[in-house]
């Protein structure tokens, strides 16, 4: 038994008083070895093909292999690992420090940078950046025929041609070195003004008088028009935009108000062409008729077996406010609010109730041209104090003439 001649082993060592290493435990990896583990293969969870879709197309997801598809499209076919790395066989261009100088400074100052030998005789490749700004000339004979100014004079212009050559149009620095030891203090919009005015004359003078000839014009009254609205605007406190945003929204209001009369005055346009049976003979004419006036009870023929009462109900079109005034009225013609429905209660009811409608209606549109008429006449007293108003007031009829 191995076991027991390596622990007989031991117990001689240990009698000798010997050092051993210690015992290392008898397993079975220790004789046998270790067992080899097995490495599952990589597998690719494939999805069950969703319910409805087709064998063929669920078919296009996935390789032979069952593999999952590519995030994006993939061609293995060309990579950098086919390619071979392109060796020149010629020198390296050797660099060099050394001086240049820049055509756009008048200066002449030296600079210093690395550059390849093979182009030390080029010029510097920034130089074409320097892009100056077209001022134009004119002559002593120009400024006397044409450029003469009341408010210029011909130093003032000088000094001002002179500064924009040096600072490229930059008005804003222009005014900053203003010498004004020497002239009077101008703006930057007096200072455009006359810069482009001069510019424009100038240009009308070299091209003639082509059509085709574009002269800018600058409005120095707008340009400080504009500024001054926006210092006003960043100027502008917490307290001043509240209000402001009131009368937005007190503004917006009266527009309501103001659509809403204009649509109740067509509504009473309707209404008194609803009324052509009282209408006087000679103006009857002007008037055309609206079919639409009142109440439309709906009309229950061929619709099977229905009540008559049925017919007394108020459709849903008529409101709660028009239902709560017929049946005001109602309460004060001492009349039932649901009669015996024979055929002529019926008919008779559902006219009465509609004429009531229709007296509620024009009740309504005569309160709003009163209410028109009110502000007009407010308007007219503004704007025209100690005259009296064209015209005379409409006083509301009678109710009980109404009724009749």
């Amino acid at each position: 038994n191995i076991k027991y001649e390596i622990n007989k082993m031991a117990d001689v060592r240990d009698i000798l008083e010997l050092d051993r290493p210690p015992t290392p435990e008898i397993t079975k990896e220790a004789i046998i070895g270790p067992e080899k583990v097995k490495k599952k293969p990589l597998t690719t969870k494939v999805s069950k093909r969703p319910e409805g879709m087709h064998r063929e197309v669920f078919a296009l997801l996935y390789t032979d292999n069952k593999d999952a598809p590519p995030l994006f499209p993939t061609n293995t076919s060309q990579g950098y690992k086919q390619l071979k790395a392109k060796l020149g066989m010629r020198r390296v261009r050797p660099w060099r420090w050394m001086p240049f100088t820049n055509p756009a400074r008048s200066d002449g100052a030296i600079f210093h940078h690395w550059k390849r030998t093979t182009d030390e005789t080029k010029e510097y490749p920034f130089a074409k950046f320097n892009k100056q700004v077209p001022v134009p000339t004119y002559t002593d004979a120009d400024y006397l025929q044409h450029l003469q100014n009341d408010s210029w004079t011909r130093q003032e212009t000088d000094h001002l041609f002179d500064l924009c050559r040096r600072f490229d149009l930059r008005f804003i620095v222009i005014r900053d070195r203003w010498d004004r030891s020497r002239f009077p203090d101008r703006t930057v919009e007096d200072l455009k003004e006359r810069y482009y005015d001069v510019c424009g004359i100038l240009t009308k003078l070299k091209d003639g008088a082509s059509h085709d000839t574009k002269v800018y014009v600058f409005d120095a009254d707008h340009e400080r028009r504009r500024k001054e609205h926006e210092r006003k605007h960043y100027e502008k406190t917490t307290t001043f935009i509240e209000e402001e945003q009131t009368l937005i929204n007190e503004l917006k209001k009266i527009e309501a108000r103001k659509k809403e009369r204009e649509k109740k005055q067509q509504d009473l346009q309707k209404l008194i062409t609803a009324i052509r049976p009282r209408a006087d003979p000679n103006v009857k004419d002007c008037f055309q008729i609206v079919e639409t006036a009142g109440i439309k009870f709906p009309d229950f023929k061929g619709s099977g077996v229905t009540l008559r009462s049925q017919r007394m109900k108020l459709p849903a079109s008529v409101g709660q406010k028009k239902s709560k005034a017929i049946e005001q009225l109602l309460q004060e013609l001492n009349i039932e609010l649901n009669p015996m429905p024979t055929e002529e209660i019926c008919a008779n009811f559902n006219e009465l109730r509609s004429d009531m409608v229709l007296l509620y209606e024009l009740k309504s549109a005569l309160a709003t041209c009163e209410f028109d008429l009110q502000t007009l006449r407010h308007q007219y007293e503004a704007l025209n104090p100690g005259k009296a108003f064209p015209g005379q007031q409409l006083t509301p009829p009678d109710d009980a003439v109404m009724r009749n």
